[in-house]
């Protein structure tokens, strides 16, 4: 019944409501563009963000890589410097002769005059 009641009612084509049409078409073209314009920043505003935790994310990991290779590397210098201390003390033990003496006779089993050398295996 309602149905057919709107069927026979006419227009008014009055200026007030010729007003009111453009009033209700201007307000709805507003909302229409507002929400265009909040979608809009909203999307920026996401990839934005994502572009932040992206970066944040890679800085992180390039951090800690840097931190375990800093490690590795001041255990390589610490094991450096011992060799350099032992290489050190080896330059003044060959400085001297009695020193050099005693590796010539037990690496390359040389002799003094009149001295016999024996080699005894151990077990």
């Amino acid at each position: 019944m309602s149905a057919e009641r709107k069927k026979n009612v006419t227009k008014l084509n009055t200026e007030y409501s010729q007003q009111q049409q453009n009033l209700k078409k201007q307000i709805d073209r507003k909302r229409i563009g507002l929400i265009r314009r909040l979608t809009f920043f909203g999307v920026l505003a996401l990839l934005i963000g994502i572009g932040i935790v992206t970066t944040l994310i890679t800085q992180a990991s390039t951090i800690e890589n840097k931190k375990a290779e800093k490690e590795k590397l001041e255990q390589q210098l610490t094991k450096l410097e011992s060799k350099e201390k032992q290489l050190e003390s080896e330059i003044v033990k060959l400085n001297d002769d009695e020193y050099i003496k005693k590796i010539a006779r037990r690496d390359y089993f040389l002799s003094e005059d009149g001295e016999i050398i024996f080699n005894i295996k151990k077990d």
